[in-house]
């Protein structure tokens, strides 16, 4: 055999079983015609979108790497990190930077320095970032030295 007739195979007509009779039988019904419709409904008046009239939420973002944390593999990293971030935004929703700075803040100032409602933000941090910490390591193993290092962008 050669590549042609591997490529382009001649109908062996000699080969080819001899077949059996079939019975007869009726033939099928014609299908039934359905009345032709448009795709999709079209309306004279419905202009396109335009996407210079959305409004952008300011939104800060920010990174999460796990720190100090020796593993083979990166893709245990890389899942532990988006379930501490998954975690976080559960907690704080769209005040992850606020409640970060409010943290950083309050750890380098003193009590009276601060107003009630960052020394809040700074204890809801602290309650979201632990909360966040236990779901990140939970399928790590020993973790002694290994913390999330959290930046904003």
């Amino acid at each position: 055999m050669n590549q042609f007739e591997l490529f382009f195979p001649r109908a062996a007509v000699a080969a080819l079983p001899v077949s059996m009779p079939q019975p007869h039988l009726p033939p099928l019904p014609p299908l039934p015609r359905l009345p032709a419709e448009p795709p999709f409904p079209q309306t004279a008046h419905e202009e396109p979108f335009r996407f210079e009239d959305v409004e952008v939420e300011a939104r800060f973002a920010y990174t999460v790497r796990l720190a100090d944390y020796s593993h083979p593999a990166a893709d245990a990293v890389k899942v532990a990190e988006q379930r501490f971030r998954r975690e976080l935004d559960r907690q704080l929703g769209d005040d992850v930077v606020e409640a970060l700075r409010a943290f950083q803040n309050a750890s380098e100032s003193s009590e009276s320095d601060l107003s009630k409602a960052e020394i809040a933000m700074a204890r809801r941090w602290a309650k979201a970032y632990d909360a966040a910490r236990t779901a990140g390591f939970r399928d790590l193993g020993e973790t002694d030295e290994a913390f999330f290092d959290v930046r904003p962008v």
